[in-house]
């Protein structure tokens, strides 16, 4: 089969296009041909080695994809070949073939495509459980989300809206405030601009709820701008390792900072599914809206992550093999 390798750490020239052999599967495990295969950031920090990778050279990348059923393991019963399904935390998902264990196996209804499938499952899922778990939104509640016009940034303000939320966002570019303002963000704010200063204007000084945090090198700036006794959920650091917290700064201000880890939530094929399910009717219902996709073909992969790492690009990203 063909696959997207990679045999030293590095920039997005060390990735190879090439001849593979097939994954072998155990007895849980179904064997998928991949139809479309969801391209993120953690892909880049496993590239350049920050990330942890299982197994020896040649790595491959993707932990995200759909695609049909070709072979079944001998110990499954709930699922056939030709089914489509999709999954968002399966290593080695840059490839033509993937072994994907049955628990993490995620029917597909019959009105989501798999480009859908591969575009929302992992940020979609992410934005869930940050408004769900990580922090509760409730209605009337104020938030704050970086990187607004990203995939999960997208999400988040989305389901911040369903929520019954004021949502503000922040972008690098006025194309993405045009992006994040398209899908419902009440303000956007440049990282350029003053914004620390803008958000605390909006909330008449008293700042927001909840900061959804996944700079990282903003976070002291995300302090400054939560509300005494609010919260910032800490999940991803795309701009470099943030500032250490200073406990004392948290006892006085009754501030909150949290993690959020998707793999800590999604600890079962029951808990996949339901939170799967409520994503789907979400986008059949046209309550979360997914803005076209950019995609590239798999053997392309290396100028899918130059423009990903540039932080040009709008929205999801996808490889097809």
């Amino acid at each position: 089969m063909k696959a997207l390798i990679f045999e030293t750490f590095g920039g997005p020239e060390v990735l190879q296009y090439k001849d593979i052999a097939k994954p072998i599967i155990q007895e849980n495990e179904v064997l998928v041909r991949t139809k479309a295969i969801g391209l993120n950031f953690a892909d880049i920090y496993r590239r350049k080695g920050n990330y942890h990778l299982a197994g020896n050279p040649p790595f491959i990348l993707g932990y995200e994809g759909s695609g049909i059923i070709e072979q079944i393991g001998e110990g499954i019963k709930n699922l056939k070949v030709g089914d489509r399904i999709a999954f968002a935390d399966v290593p080695f998902a840059n490839a033509e073939l993937v072994a994907v264990p049955m628990e993490k196996a995620i029917p597909l209804p019959d009105m989501i495509s798999f480009e859908i499938a591969a575009s929302v499952l992992l940020q979609g899922l992410t934005a869930q459980y940050l408004t769900r778990d990580s922090y509760k939104v409730k209605a009337g509640d104020t938030i704050l989300i970086h990187a607004a016009a990203g995939g999960v940034g997208q999400n988040l303000i989305q389901i911040g809206k369903l929520l019954g939320a004021k949502v503000i966002g922040l972008t690098s570019s006025l194309e993405k405030s045009e992006v994040a303002y398209s899908i419902g963000a009440d303000h956007v704010f440049l990282y350029k601009d003053n914004w620390t200063n803008e958000v605390n204007e909006v909330t008449n000084g008293v700042g927001v709820d909840v900061v959804y945090e996944s700079v990282g090198s903003t976070l002291a700036d995300s302090f400054k701008v939560t509300r005494i006794g609010g919260t910032v959920v800490f999940f991803g650091m795309s701009g470099g390792d943030p500032a250490l917290v200073d406990p004392r700064m948290l006892m006085d201000t009754s501030k909150t900072l949290t993690g959020g880890d998707l793999w800590n939530v999604l600890t079962s094929l029951e808990e996949r599914k339901q939170r799967s399910k409520e994503l789907f009717d979400w986008i059949l219902e046209g309550k979360i809206i997914l803005k076209e996709p950019t995609i590239f073909s798999l053997q392309d992969g290396a100028e899918a992550h130059r423009l990903l790492e540039s932080r040009k690009s709008v929205g999801k990203m996808l490889l097809i093999p």
